[in-house]
C-alpha cells in the first residue's frame, strides 16, 4: 500500500535496527481518516472470507481493528491485558512476551464473545517477533472458532514472526513489509 509506505517514510522514526516509531499516526496519535483507509484495504483482502468476527489485542490494534470492522459490518473483540474485577469467570487466554517492553503479559477474552461457529480475522498494527498475533491464534483455537487470517499494518519482516505463523499455516496479509531497517533506512520487501 504505498501511501502507507509514503507515510512511513515521511512520519517514521527509526530508533534502532529493531525499534520504529509510528506513533504520529498509528499507536499513540490515530489518523481517523487514515486509520479508515487501512480498515478498507485490510477489509478488501478478506472480503471473501464470511468474516464474523474480528480480534485485536488492546490497546495498539484497536483503531485499525474497529476501521476493518466498520468496513465488513462485524463486531470487532479485543484481548485484555488485565483481568477487571467485573470480569467473567469464563475467559480465553494466552500469555505472550512483549519484546518492546520486556515483560510477559496475559490477555483474555471473554467467552461470550467467540464461539465456534464465529469466522475470525485477526487485526493489529504490527508483526515482528508473533507473539501477540500467536496469543490470539491460541484463543481462536480455544473458542473452537475458525481462522480467516490476520491483516497486519506494518511487518517486520525481518525478524521471523510472520514467517513462523505463515508456515504454521496461517494466512497473513501485510500492508507495509518491512525487510530492514538497518543504519536508520527504512527498506520495504
Amino acid at each position: 500500500m504505498k501511501v502507507l509506505k509514503d507515510k512511513i517514510l515521511k512520519e517514521g522514526k527509526v530508533l534502532s535496527d529493531t525499534v520504529l516509531k509510528v506513533d504520529s499516526f498509528l499507536n499513540h496519535q490515530i489518523d481517523p481518516a487514515f486509520a479508515l483507509d487501512l480498515g478498507k484495504e485490510l477489509a478488501a483482502r478478506f472480503e471473501d472470507n464470511s468474516i464474523t468476527k474480528i480480534l485485536t489485542v488492546e490497546a495498539s490494534g484497536i483503531a485499525v481493528a474497529m476501521a476493518t470492522g466498520l468496513a465488513l459490518n462485524v463486531p470487532v473483540v479485543f484481548a485484555k491485558k488485565k483481568r477487571a474485577a467485573t470480569a467473567d469467570p469464563n475467559v480465553f487466554s494466552s500469555t505472550i512476551y512483549s519484546f518492546t517492553k520486556d515483560e510477559s503479559v496475559d490477555i483474555y477474552v471473554n467467552s461470550r464473545f467467540l464461539h465456534p461457529s464465529d469466522n475470525v480475522l485477526l487485526v493489529d498494527d504490527f508483526l515482528a517477533q508473533g507473539e501477540a498475533l500467536r496469543g490470539m491464534v491460541d484463543i481462536v483455537q480455544q473458542s473452537g472458532a475458525s481462522l480467516a487470517g490476520a491483516g497486519i499494518i506494518i511487518e517486520k519482516v525481518f525478524q521471523g514472526g510472520g514467517r513462523a505463523l505463515r508456515d504454521s499455516g496461517v494466512r497473513i496479509e501485510t500492508l507495509a513489509p518491512i525487510a530492514s531497517l538497518a543504519g536508520g533506512k527504512i527498506s520495504f520487501s
